[in-house]
């Protein structure tokens, strides 16, 4: 484990909730995975006690499973979970990408660009973890154009469960060139305002990680 990260104690079992949301969407807290609550306490530097409720709270979230007498371990997702999910994080996508279409401004349409460049160069030189860190980013931005914090709630809360492998969902070269090409006509569409066209893009592009979603968290891996 990494050296001991300590936290202030003021809300101190929602500040260490986060932490592990970080280390589930990282990947770090892998699919089924155990908590070991006495690795991670050492790390954060805190007493058990704050760690235990932290985990009640991300069992309420369906980020972990509560084991009877056992500890927790990181959830895993049922077939149907995640195409139901997909499902609504598509169109929530969509839904963004047409109100970010008539409300983002020159500005972030600037920052998207060179998120997007910077992730292009990461593609190129194999650096898969700032690739996923870049193209997260962008979706996130994308989302946060659309001026709407009832949206950018209701998706942060679901698409957490399916993060990671959502953006390292591609396994052969030409998975990584559609992703990649999918990127730029979405900034494309981005500076035409063109929110028809981003919307089907955006539904298009999280339907097409659905099977590679499906081999990493579903229920028969």
């Amino acid at each position: 484990m990494e050296a001991t990260l300590s936290i202030s104690r003021r809300y101190l079992h929602d500040e260490v909730a986060e932490r592990l949301r970080d280390l589930i969407r990282s990947g770090e807290l892998e699919p089924k995975s155990r908590v070991n609550e006495l690795e991670l306490a050492e790390r954060f530097g805190i007493s058990r006690t704050p760690l235990r409720e932290a985990i009640k709270i991300l069992a309420t979230e369906g980020l972990l499973e509560l084991l009877p007498n056992r500890g927790a371990r990181v959830a895993s997702i049922t077939n149907r979970e995640i195409d139901e999910m997909i499902e609504v994080v598509a169109g929530l996508e969509a839904i963004a990408a047409d109100l970010a279409c008539k409300r983002i401004t020159d500005d972030e349409i600037a920052a998207i660009e060179g998120l997007h460049q910077q992730m292009v160069a990461a593609w190129k030189r194999k650096d898969n973890p700032s690739y996923f860190t870049l193209n997260r980013q962008i979706h996130e931005a994308i989302m946060t154009a659309s001026r709407n914090a009832t949206l950018q709630g209701i998706y942060a809360n679901l698409s957490g469960r399916i993060q990671r492998t959502r953006y390292s969902a591609h396994k052969t070269p030409e998975q990584w060139r559609r992703a990649v090409t999918e990127h730029e006509q979405m900034l494309e569409l981005l500076k035409a305002h063109d929110s028809d066209r981003l919307a089907t893009l955006m539904r298009d592009h999280i339907y097409g990680k659905k099977e590679v979603i499906l081999a990493a968290y579903g229920e028969n891996t």
